[in-house]
């Protein structure tokens, strides 16, 4: 396995488990490449959770999931854990090693903390009621910034200017540090989706951002947008407005509205 497969292994079971936790035991963590446990748990992308209370059971060639003994250290005894055999006569008690109880998680939360770090983001603390997605922050490039947001679906989604971004294609581990590719979603913040130059397209990409933050509750919406666009308050507000502009007819070098038409045309005879 390489440091590639592993973590988008790890993605892979955070999303089929909807983001709200995955756990990794210390049977499967020994498989994985050298440090990268230590990695992930020092860049805070895992965390310890409780002891197992089941394991593989060793005491034959089966390796049945097993629930755990847990015994108390007592008097000059120490502390032990077995597992009971009860599929067969020749097996009995099985003692289990307590390393071998560790296990580490994550979670949405944790990765959209550890995107917002990587990012150098204040991250918000918020996250659609469904528990699917989480506000990373305010991702500036260039010539526009846009919000960034983890989502998870079938697979982890990075959304930021229109775009979905696969989170497997900008995240990696490499040598004992966890990276995020900053430059490519800057490249993507510059160049929002469906909007090259076309300001029909740009029209409909803000009245879209716009009506996603006013039914969030967002209070000053427009403001927040604006913000994002580095544009005024009051432009956000024409481009948004339903209002029809009157027709302009270009006649030569000058520019006139059309007359209005006559209620009352006269008769031509």
């Amino acid at each position: 396995m390489t440091r590639a497969d592993l973590l988008e292994s790890i993605l892979e079971r955070l999303a089929g488990a909807g983001a709200a936790k995955a756990l990794f035991s210390a049977d499967e963590t020994a498989a994985w490449p050298a440090g990268a446990l230590e990695t992930l748990v020092n860049a805070s992308m895992l965390q310890q959770a409780q002891p197992a209370s089941v394991v593989e059971c060793t005491g034959c060639e089966e390796n049945c999931l097993m629930p755990l003994h847990v015994f108390p250290a007592e008097g000059n005894r120490l502390a032990r854990a077995f597992i009971a055999c009860d599929k067969r006569d020749d097996v009995g008690r099985v003692s289990v090693d307590f390393c071998r109880l560790e296990q580490w998680q994550t979670t949405g939360k944790l990765i959209a903390d550890v995107l917002a770090h990587l990012l150098g983001l204040s991250r918000s603390a918020s996250h659609a009621a469904d528990g699917k997605q989480w506000n990373i922050g305010v991702l500036k490039g260039k010539k526009h910034q846009s919000p960034v947001t983890l989502l998870a679906g079938d697979s982890l989604m990075l959304a930021l200017a229109g775009h979905a971004v696969p989170l497997i294609e900008v995240l990696a581990i490499e040598e004992n540090a966890l990276t995020l590719d900053k430059d490519e979603l800057i490249r993507r913040v510059d160049k929002p989706a469906g909007e090259t130059g076309d300001p029909v397209a740009r029209r409909i990409r803000i009245k879209a951002r716009v009506h996603e933050e006013k039914v969030k509750g967002t209070k000053a919406f427009i403001q927040v947008v604006a913000k994002e666009e580095g544009i005024s308050a009051s432009r956000i507000k024409q481009l948004v407005s339903t209002k029809r502009v009157p027709v302009k007819v270009r006649i030569g070098l000058t520019t006139a509205l059309k007359p209005p038409a006559s209620k009352n045309p006269r008769s031509r005879y």
